[in-house]
């Protein structure tokens, strides 16, 4: 197989403390996310950094923030911000490739699909933020076209919602995907099986 490891809009808006999303035990999710960034760029494995980032006048937004028909007010991800900055504890190996996108899955709108099939590319790892958002929206994407999907959970991270704790979301997401879009992992069983690939 050949996998391409897809880091999901690890921003400042989800990792500083300030952040409109702030996400807790944001250092550890993001040194988990390293760890794989770094297994992958020993093993050779391409690394996309995507990023969700709008223009300021709020013209690409499609149903982003009106999904009800109605905007509920200002917008997150405004292009020029310090929310929409990769987070400065984030490891960004040199060959990275970098994408920006405007929808919660990393393919719409976006040329890694075309990148991915440039590479044969067949499997995608995907870790990031938000697990029940971009993360949750990539993988089922990226299954639909074709593609295998490993889903590191604990190296994904949320605000949670007013009911539902980062824990609580990243156990219902990996129930859902892994019933028939993806494969779920821990991070340090994804460390074991990469390097049981070499």
């Amino acid at each position: 197989m050949r996998k391409a490891l897809l880091v999901i809009d690890v921003q400042r808006a989800y990792t500083d403390k300030n952040g409109a999303l702030h996400c807790a035990d944001v250092e550890a999710t993001v040194g988990r996310i390293n760890q794989i960034v770094s297994r992958c760029e020993a093993l050779e494995i391409p690394t996309f950094l995507v990023r969700h980032v709008h223009k300021v006048n709020g013209s690409d937004l499609g149903r982003m923030y009106d999904y009800t028909g109605e905007m509920a007010g200002d917008f997150d991800f405004k292009e020029g911000s310090d929310e929409v900055a990769f987070c400065p504890l984030l490891t960004r190996p040199l060959k990275a490739v970098e994408i920006v996108k405007t929808r919660y899955s990393a393919f719409v709108g976006t040329r890694l699909d075309e990148a991915l099939h440039r590479l044969q590319v067949d499997t995608v790892i995907v870790c990031g933020f938000m697990t029940n958002f971009c993360c949750d929206s990539t993988a089922r994407d990226a299954h639909d076209r074709d593609f295998f999907v490993d889903f590191v959970v604990d190296a994904t991270g949320t605000p949670g919602t007013e009911t539902m704790d980062q824990d609580n979301i990243r156990r219902i997401v990996s129930e859902f995907l892994g019933a028939g879009y993806a494969r779920i992992y821990s991070t340090e069983d994804y460390l074991d099986t990469l390097q049981r690939a070499i």
